[in-house]
């Protein structure tokens, strides 16, 4: 599903040169659940940003489903990521002026889809995640946990091939943060759905297939979890 081949990326930052990424080989599999962790500045979400395309790299190679990344034109690119990946963030990224459904219809309508079909399939998704009931409320008259279930709507309304996830329980108790990974776990196991995700938190890695740990640009551990971890 996806493969990563001695990827380089540095950054000039304060008159230095930061090499984030040093040559990493990184590989995962489509129905995968992969964690990556490393202490803040080790290069884990400068390796998401790269391997979605979010983000440009300075040697190496990125394949999704086999399809190299680099030799993509800007438009290409993009239209690949609407059509081939989904996206969870941290904070949530919900537009403020949209109810639930039109912020999880918004990107089948940006590539094209006929409104009355998107909004039947942001539904679907709605009731998928379980917030049925979001759909005609905005962000703020949610809690943060309903929203992070909308934009984990979100990011499958395409039916993606993956759904990269980066700290997607950062900003939640702990309480509402095992409920987001209880949905993920069950989405990956139900649906075959593809995640990669950056957490800080050992918890939520446990629950994933494997974990991959960074340290200064490189991957340092990349190990299976017990079956148990997943299972919560």
């Amino acid at each position: 599903m996806v493969e990563a081949r001695g990827l380089e990326k540095s950054y000039p930052t304060g008159g230095a040169t930061v090499r984030a990424l040093r040559g990493v080989d990184l590989a995962v599999r489509g129905g995968e659940m992969v964690a990556i962790m490393g202490p803040s500045g080790c290069g884990k979400t400068t390796l998401l940003n790269v391997l979605s395309g979010l983000d440009g790299f300075d040697a190496g190679e990125v394949l999704i489903g086999g399809e190299p990344i680099s030799g993509m034109s800007d438009r290409r690119r993009t239209r690949f990521r609407a059509e081939r990946m989904g996206f969870v963030f941290q904070t949530y990224n919900l537009i403020p002026v949209l109810s639930g459904a039109e912020n999880v219809e918004l990107p089948l309508l940006v590539a094209g889809a006929k409104p009355k079909d998107a909004r039947r399939r942001a539904l679907d998704a709605l009731e998928m995640v379980g917030v049925p009931e979001q759909a005609n409320k905005r962000p703020n008259e949610m809690s943060g946990g309903q929203q992070q279930r909308v934009t984990v709507a979100r990011s499958l309304v395409n039916d993606p091939a993956i759904v990269w996830a980066d700290e997607p329980t950062g900003a939640l108790d702990s309480e509402t943060s095992e409920e987001i990974v209880d949905l993920l776990v069950g989405l990956n196991r139900d649906r075959g759905q593809t995640f990669v995700l950056v957490t800080h938190d050992a918890s939520v890695a446990r629950r994933a297939h494997r974990t991959v740990r960074m340290r200064d640009g490189v991957i340092v551990d990349d190990a299976p979890n017990g079956a148990g971890d997943r299972d919560g």
